[in-house]
């Protein structure tokens, strides 16, 4: 613990059958709510005394909040939202934004039963996503891996689905991997495509169980495929969701936004640092955003690295590597001046 003045709160939870679930598995929230925020807690019953310096005490506090006000809505609380949580609480945001961002963990913006588990907003960012896909045709979810993108937008499309709100879910990516010239690769066509979109069969396998996903794609009520296939249709009644964005050309672009039919929304996900097209060629994502700036209907939403939400274990390795990363040049450099 910090050499701060240190000073003790007392917390009380009144549902005697929540507190296990607040407190974890062997205290394991508690435990890593403790290490990650340095303060020392010590439970009795259902009574919590907090230990630590000011600024940790009221992090502690604001995160317990959080956690108490979910399992009291009948939401899960298990390590990646105590994660979510203690990101916010410790982030260097201003007060007011921080504000918001501990509400938005509290509420349940999709209520899918994915697998057993509801699936939620958990961060500020990932509720205005949300807010957006529910209001507007188009969506651009813009920012780095680990930010939840594809999976809400698949979490969101699939409450729609099964509400009656649409009639269709269709997911693409383009596969800039193969050049989208599949026919040079061995295999049956769907052999030939499964390794592009496992990611999106991974998302989509969260949410629902494999029988109803073997279900839904024979009726096509779920269509899984390279973008290269979307070119001549008009998708009605449908959320579609364009994966990997940043990987389509200008005119790959042109051609999925000219797709939506009547009643549809599409929502187009991408990381514009991770392109994967040749050198010299412009992103189809870079060139959108570019031209539908001020179009009416189009929400952008942009994350940044604040906002990734990683396991406990990632988070550690992350930071591992990081370490490691602003320590090599040192350690190169000392090898070159050792060989001159």
């Amino acid at each position: 613990m910090s050499k701060q003045t240190v000073r003790r709160i007392g917390l009380q939870f009144d549902d005697n059958e929540l507190v296990p679930f607040l407190f974890g598995e062997h205290d394991s929230h508690l435990n890593q709510i403790e290490e990650e925020l340095d303060v020392e807690i010590t439970a009795r019953g259902n009574e919590l005394v907090v230990t630590g310096s000011k600024p940790n005490l009221r992090a502690a506090q604001s995160v317990f909040d959080v956690l108490w006000e979910r399992l009291t809505k009948g939401m899960e609380v298990g390590t990646e939202e105590v994660t979510s949580a203690i990101a916010v609480a410790r982030s260097p945001m201003d007060p007011a934004t921080r504000d918001t961002a501990m509400a938005a963990l509290k509420e349940s913006h999709v209520k899918v039963k994915a697998r057993n588990k509801n699936i939620t907003a958990r961060s500020a960012k990932q509720a205005e996503y949300l807010d957006a896909i529910r209001k507007n045709h188009l969506v651009f979810g813009l920012g780095p891996a680990g930010t939840g993108k594809t999976f809400l937008a698949v979490a969101q499309a699939v409450t729609m689905m099964l509400a009656g709100e649409i009639d269709r879910l269709i997911l693409c990516r383009p596969a800039v991997e193969a050049g989208e010239r599949l026919g040079f690769l061995p295999g049956t066509m769907q052999e030939k495509i499964d390794p592009f979109l496992r990611p999106i069969y991974d998302a989509l396998h969260d949410m629902l169980p494999p029988e109803q996903i073997a279900r839904r794609l024979a009726d096509g009520t779920i269509e899984i495929a390279p973008l290269a296939f979307m070119r001549g249709r008009t998708l009605s009644s449908a959320v579609v969701i364009l994966d990997e964005a940043q990987n389509t050309t200008p005119a790959q672009m042109k051609m999925a936004l000219t797709r939506i039919g009547e009643g549809s929304r599409m929502i187009i996900t991408g990381d514009l640092s991770q392109t994967d097209l040749p050198a010299g060629q412009k992103s189809g994502l870079h060139d959108a955003i570019d031209v539908l700036r001020d179009v009416k209907d189009v929400a952008m939403i942009r994350f940044a690295e604040a906002d990734v939400v990683r396991s406990r274990l990632v988070k550690s390795i992350v930071e591992a590597y990081d370490k490691r990363d602003k320590e090599q040049p040192q350690n190169n450099n000392s090898a070159d001046r050792k060989r001159t």
